[in-house]
């Protein structure tokens, strides 16, 4: 390798760790102001500001205020998918996946009712159809998928979990609570009567 050569790479190897710090010190900021005020009140140009970085480097990083958010809520679901996937069962393995499955809405449920829970509350300032196709939506969809496939249920586990993931969303649970009045373990216990009934043999 050229001296030329050793000197780009040198410098790529410092822009990209100056965009992984930069990104690192915008995620803190932006957690930082959540923390205090609450995710619907903080601003692109607040976390800019709190950073000590422009708007324009703010912007190239995420794109916009829900990519933002949502990296930030995929920072913040680390906690909850190593409870799911490798935490005690009934939640995380050893359990049976129709087990493993009733306990996972009951989780996401219950946390949509929680305020203090941090990933509720950037979830509910993003769209359905950006949270859905977030990292964390998908890891979601593919955990529910595969427990469904895992259950021996015939059908299309893809729809299906789309389907069942559907009533746990912020949109469903918070009509259903705020404006139905159904309180949470009213929804956690449909979760659990829909899994069992998708477990049923047909006929049975």
């Amino acid at each position: 390798m050229t001296e030329t050569q050793d000197n780009a790479s040198a410098v790529v190897i410092a822009a990209r760790s100056d965009a992984a710090r930069n990104r690192a010190r915008l995620l803190e900021a932006a957690a930082r102001l959540v923390a205090e005020r609450g995710a619907e009140h903080v601003t692109m140009r607040e976390v800019a500001e709190a950073a000590g970085l422009g708007k324009g480097t703010l912007f190239r990083r995420f794109g916009d205020r829900e990519g933002l958010l949502l990296a930030l809520l995929d920072e913040t679901e680390a906690e909850f998918q190593e409870a799911y996937t490798a935490g005690p069962p009934p939640l995380g393995p050893g359990a049976p996946a129709v087990d493993r499955l009733a306990a996972f809405g009951c989780a996401l449920l219950g946390r949509i009712a929680t305020d203090a829970d941090l990933g509720a509350a950037l979830g509910r300032q993003v769209s359905y159809a950006r949270h859905a196709g977030s990292g964390s939506g998908r890891t979601f969809h593919r955990h529910a998928s595969t427990l469904l496939y895992d259950m021996g249920l015939d059908g299309d586990h893809d729809m299906l979990a789309h389907a069942l993931l559907a009533f746990t969303s912020f949109e469903a649970a918070d009509y259903l609570r705020e404006e139905l009045g159904a309180p949470t373990t009213r929804l956690q216990a449909t979760w659990v009567d829909l899994i069992r009934r998708l477990a049923q043999p047909e006929g049975t």
